[in-house]
């Protein structure tokens, strides 16, 4: 357990050092806002830690702010799905995966929502398919997790602010330890 433990926190505390997708904020202080918001919501473990680890995609990829810049979407929700089911149950890989998706099905059910996206999330947007239609709406309410993928989402939205100040990393790694599951230790 020691080990992904390890591995999360550099990637998250050396690996995102880059600017996010555009934003004015590096992945790393994201990830960190997003795991706040929900820390002072009253998030559940799994929550909290799939809102540090929700965009862990970008860090597997070496490029991908050139495959942004090159209007490509590189999927990051699958790639972070990939990597942290190996260790962890659908609380936290469900939210991670349906962050995507949980953007597009607000943008097609809140008359408001995309008003308050970034222009980066808005370019992004249009990437990953746009807003979803009422079939796509009816498959994403489906699923189990939606609604936590939709809380991650908005807090998503939140996290890209360079003058908030947030706990370091360590401070969410026993978050990630309790949401471990047996089979990935």
């Amino acid at each position: 357990m020691a080990d992904i433990l390890t591995k999360i926190e550099t990637m998250i505390r050396e690996n995102g050092s880059g600017l996010y997708g555009g934003e004015a904020v590096t992945q790393t202080q994201h990830a960190l806002q997003c795991a706040t918001l929900a820390e002072h919501a009253g998030a559940d473990a799994e929550l909290v830690a799939a809102s540090l680890m929700h965009d862990i995609g970008h860090l597997l990829e070496p490029d991908f702010e050139g495959g942004l810049e090159r209007g490509e979407d590189l999927y990051h929700e699958d790639l972070g799905e990939a990597f942290l089911e190996k260790y962890f149950g659908e609380a936290v890989t469900q939210p991670v995966k349906l962050h995507v998706a949980a953007k597009r099905y607000l943008c097609a059910t809140d008359q408001g929502y995309f008003s308050k996206l970034s222009p980066a999330s808005v370019h992004t947007l249009n990437l990953q398919g746009g807003p979803m239609g009422d079939e796509e709406v009816k498959a994403f309410e489906a699923n189990e997790f939606y609604k936590e993928a939709v809380q991650l989402r908005i807090w998503d939205d939140l996290a890209k602010d360079p003058q908030v100040k947030t706990p370091d990393v360590s401070h969410f790694m026993p978050y990630v330890k309790q949401s471990i599951l047996e089979k990935g230790v």
